[in-house]
């Protein structure tokens, strides 16, 4: 199996993954990202008062390089007062 690494981009912020996760195919890559992005918009709404959008993204990759990217934009935009 080989061995991708699932990198968290919040904005200008990210965050490299060092330890990686063994995975049989690309599909269980992609099951595996797009997860990890629900979780984090999970957590968004949890946190978030308002305001501009906020991007969210897992970026894989393995040894040879950038594979996917999962991407979430996330806003709330209040439309009553």
């Amino acid at each position: 199996m080989r061995r991708y690494y699932f990198d968290i981009r919040e904005g200008d912020r990210i965050v490299s993954d060092a330890e990686g996760l063994e995975l049989s195919t690309i599909e269980a890559v992609q099951e595996e990202a797009a997860s990890s992005v629900a979780d984090m918009a999970r957590d968004a709404v949890r946190k978030h008062s308002g305001g501009a959008g906020r991007v969210m993204a897992i970026e894989v990759r393995d040894d040879s390089g950038p594979l996917l990217q999962v991407k979430f934009t996330f806003e709330v935009r209040r439309l009553l007062n």
